[in-house]
């Protein structure tokens, strides 16, 4: 596993507050374009009502197929893909199994699935789209561990 991360003292110093932390499953790190266990790589973002914030890509040297089948051998996969979510509210995919869905939401993240592949800008400006309006009780319940960060009422 690689981490990279672009980090400028002023970010450092002034983190986003109220920010969501999401994270992205990608091929190309521009668009979500990946099942969670075969993602070559996972990029990060900090994510805010009004802006967002790069925070780091995570490249995996050990991937399945995008087809779904996994090679079967004692390796975990996805446990440091699992690792490589910490902090993160978040994560979108093109799909996840069952097995892994479920270690995810352990890991307190929140799956969720694309049914085609998208810019992760795109996906951004819809979560920011909700996190201005009245914000899905799932996505309320995350805004709500933060109170930094106000939303709308029903």
């Amino acid at each position: 596993m690689r981490r990279l991360h672009l980090i400028e003292k002023e970010e450092c110093e002034a983190p986003l507050n109220g920010a969501l932390r999401i994270a992205f499953c990608t091929q190309d790190l521009r668009r979500v374009d990946s099942h969670f266990g075969s993602a070559p790589s996972i990029v990060i973002y900090d994510v805010t009502p009004d802006e967002f914030r790069f925070l780091e890509a995570v490249q995996f040297d050990e991937v399945s197929a995008q087809d779904g089948v996994h090679v079967e051998d004692a390796l975990d996969r996805i446990g440091a893909k699992i690792d490589a979510l910490e902090g993160c509210a978040m994560l979108f995919s093109l799909a996840i199994g069952g097995v892994a869905a479920a270690r995810v939401v352990n890991a307190k993240v929140y799956p969720l699935k694309l049914p085609a592949p998208e810019a992760i800008s795109d996906v951004i400006g819809r979560v920011q789209a909700m996190m201005k309006g009245t914000p899905p009780p799932w996505m309320r319940k995350l805004l709500t561990k933060d109170q930094s960060l106000a939303f709308a009422e029903d």
